[in-house]
């Protein structure tokens, strides 16, 4: 199938560790043999573990205890809890985008730690400039870079690095949720709107917008005419929305844009599992 298992016993440690410090049952995307479902047990918290292969779930099942529930599924249509849970997993590669939506679509969970494709963290994460799905969920989800992986720290060896990467839910979101789908809206039209510069994309993204208004928003986020919209932060999308809205108006309507989409892919390279 493809997998690429974590084999690291310090990274397997610090994965662990940043689960330790969430509260909680855990469900676990794609345990394979085991290396973090096997830790993550002596944590003293129920782990469901969702294994897509049937021999390796089988047999993960014959070496855990009564603690964990070894699940023969796919993540991406397995039920998850109605309760507060916490994810955690090394994502396949190259399913990296479909899982993510996903997750940050499902209610409940409070913190993910996910190890998934190192240009993906940091794009996730906003270090070197925020993809639009990033910058599309930020009021609601805070993310963070924790680490970055090798290669040689999986086997088979992957053609690329992996990265840490924690997701945790905002206790008191930067926008409110009944406004997602305009919020998102805008962030679309902004990362798709023409232009030299932010400023130049907002004025013609956002027509109601008063000229002096997306003035003071930009200057509030030292907005320069070449920053781009990458380089905007969660603050930055939340105040600009805010704005906006207060004016009737949020760039296109709410249903021309799909929310929680990748956006434009930068860098990377191959995705292995």
């Amino acid at each position: 199938m493809g997998q690429n298992f974590l084999t690291d016993r310090s990274v397997i440690a610090r994965t662990v560790r940043l689960v330790a410090a969430t509260e909680g049952p855990v469900v676990e995307i794609g345990p394979g043999d085991g290396a973090l479902t096997l830790p993550l047990q002596r944590l003293g918290r129920p782990v469901t573990a969702v294994e897509l292969d049937r021999s390796r779930a089988r047999e993960l099942r014959r070496r855990t205890g009564p603690l964990v529930t070894v699940v023969e599924g796919d993540f991406l249509r397995h039920p998850l809890p109605a309760s507060p849970f916490v994810l955690v997993g090394n994502v396949p590669f190259d399913r990296t985008t479909a899982l993510l939506r996903r997750v940050l679509h499902a209610e409940h969970w409070t913190d993910a730690v996910l190890l998934v494709q190192w240009e993906v963290a940091r794009r996730r994460a906003g270090v070197g400039g925020a993809t639009m799905m990033t910058a599309q969920w930020w009021p609601w989800y805070a993310f963070g870079l924790e680490a970055r992986v090798p290669a040689d720290a999986f086997r088979p060896r992957p053609g690329v690095d992996g990265g840490l990467l924690t997701v945790a839910r905002r206790a008191e979101p930067l926008v409110a949720a009944a406004e997602r789908v305009r919020y998102q809206a805008l962030v679309h039209a902004v990362f798709t709107g023409r232009g030299r510069g932010v400023r130049q994309i907002v004025r013609a993204a956002c027509p109601a917008l008063p000229a002096r208004e997306a003035a003071g928003w930009a200057r509030r986020h030292g907005v320069t005419d070449r920053t781009l919209p990458r380089a905007l932060d969660a603050a930055a999308w939340a105040d600009l929305h805010r704005t906006t809205a207060a004016r009737g108006g949020d760039g296109p309507p709410a249903g021309s844009t799909r929310p929680g989409g990748s956006g434009r892919r930068r860098g990377g390279g191959p995705r292995p599992r």
